[in-house]
């Protein structure tokens, strides 16, 4: 018997559409009836692509942000495009410093994560300052700060997730 019979390779749109799928799951999770006096939900669906995309950085390209970043925009109700601006921006950057370290772990995956979440959270407000939302700087200090301590859990999801996607 050839190897080959033992090992059937998961199917191509499983390998594709699972992580495009749980990306889109977790957009969607804002649109919860959730009631809040101040923005406390962390930016789920960038959590999950920044999993994605910082565990299998040969999975995607850069222009996947742009219609994940349009989901997220129209899931979650933010100005249209600010989304997809900003996850482009944080996908290209991510893309040059893959090019810069030797190494990579944990900690310098918490860590770019932790400013991409930053950067978006902070030019999200900016944006809804400027097509007239936004308020007070202050009270989305909760959220960036609750983003980047849940990023590991969203990161071991998503490593569950590649593993289910990866097996028979």
């Amino acid at each position: 018997m050839a190897d080959s019979d033992f090992y059937q390779p998961p199917s191509r749109a499983r390998l594709s559409i699972i992580p495009i799928a749980s990306t889109l799951i977790a957009s969607a999770a804002t649109a919860l009836p959730l009631i809040v006096s101040v923005p406390a939900v962390p930016p789920l669906g960038l959590m999950m692509a920044l999993a994605w995309r910082l565990r299998r950085p040969e999975m995607w390209a850069a222009w996947i942000a742009l219609p994940l970043g349009l989901a997220d925009d129209l899931l979650g109700g933010a100005a249209l495009g600010s989304a997809m601006t900003l996850w482009t921006i944080v996908f290209l950057g991510i893309d040059a410093a893959d090019s810069r370290p030797l190494w990579r772990d944990y900690w310098l995956d918490w860590w770019i994560a932790a400013g991409a979440i930053l950067f978006c959270c902070i030019n999200q407000w900016t944006f809804a300052v400027f097509t007239g939302g936004g308020g007070a700087f202050w009270p989305i200090l909760p959220q960036i700060a609750f983003a980047i301590i849940l990023f590991p859990a969203m990161a071991r999801l998503c490593a569950v997730l590649d593993t289910w996607r990866l097996s028979r």
